[in-house]
């Protein structure tokens, strides 16, 4: 009899998993099938891909050179509003203080303030960071910028431990560019940056409400592409020569997740675009089962006839 012992053992320890225990072996196949599947788009693409997922339920990570520095173009205009709401917390500023619009705000790529009156047109501090955000004006952001100060956003960056986010020029700065000052970032860091606001280790509750509210306003970008109508995503895309990045949260009702892809050096730039959406929407439908299903992975799905 003692020899059986050992086989007994064998028998019997499977079945000795818990439910949150078998849940979970189940739950890391669908990681590691997503971990697949951004490594062959990653084996694809002519260009280098950095990538970071984040669980916001349960902490869970995926990372692809997520340490890399990338330049983030117009996703930097993430740590340029948290500042702005920062300031606003500390009392330095008001989200509701008026600017009036000037004609040497100009540069390229400002869709809204370039159709501005200058000398006339009064706006609010959050009107020009909705137009950062939904049609990322360059002139709205610029002006942000100056009433912030650019050392005030490294700084808040510095606080929360982001040494590499860093914003060292204005929008259209051609000259700081050529020079090498590029406004960079990480695909951890830039994780990390919305995972702190979104728990509220940034603003309070009122603020970080409004900011995810603001940084949600609908844009065409890359993560919501292939994704549902009507799902909230809090995200801004970048867009340079060679460079196509999208960094934001998406608000899966029972398990929203932070996605920051980031492609550089591309030959061409839609495949990029294209690289990060076709990620996005295997991020989203492995996330979104996980939101709705059992621990023995049975989806219920609304309008389900309950048919065996």
């Amino acid at each position: 009899m003692k020899h059986l012992i050992p086989i007994l053992l064998l028998l019997v320890t499977p079945y000795a998993q818990t439910g949150p225990d078998r849940a979970a072996a189940k739950q890391q196949l669908l990681w590691q099938k997503l971990e697949s599947t951004i490594n062959d788009v990653d084996h694809n693409l002519d260009g280098v891909l950095g990538v970071a997922l984040l669980d916001l339920t349960n902490g869970q990570k995926l990372l692809l050179h997520a340490d890399e520095v990338f330049p983030q173009a117009s996703s930097i205009k993430i740590a340029v509003l948290a500042e702005l709401y920062h300031q606003a917390q500390s009392g330095k500023l008001k989200l509701t203080d008026l600017y009036t619009v000037e004609s040497s705000d100009r540069v390229p790529d400002s869709d809204i303030m370039g159709g501005l009156t200058p000398g006339v047109t009064r706006i609010t501090l959050r009107d020009l960071a909705t137009m950062m955000i939904a049609v990322s004006d360059n002139s709205a952001t610029n002006v942000l910028i100056d009433r912030l100060g650019m050392d005030n956003v490294n700084g808040l960056m510095d606080s929360l431990g982001l040494t590499h986010t860093r914003l060292r020029r204005k929008m259209m700065d051609l000259k700081a560019a050529g020079e090498g000052r590029e406004n960079v970032s990480t695909p951890r860091e830039m994780m990390t940056l919305l995972q702190d606001l979104y728990r509220g280790k940034v603003l309070n509750k009122e603020m970080t409400d409004d900011f995810f509210k603001c940084l949600s306003t609908h844009k065409d970008s890359f993560i919501p592409r292939d994704l549902p109508e009507g799902l909230k995503i809090a995200n801004k895309p970048g867009e340079l020569e060679g460079v196509r990045n999208d960094s934001g949260v998406v608000f899966i009702a029972n398990r929203p997740y932070v996605i920051g892809v980031m492609t550089t050096y591309l030959r061409r730039e839609r495949d990029g675009e294209e690289a990060i959406s076709r990620i996005s929407l295997a991020a989203y439908r492995m996330f979104d089962r996980l939101a709705r299903a059992s621990e023995y992975g049975r989806v219920i799905s609304p309008g389900n006839t309950g048919k065996p």
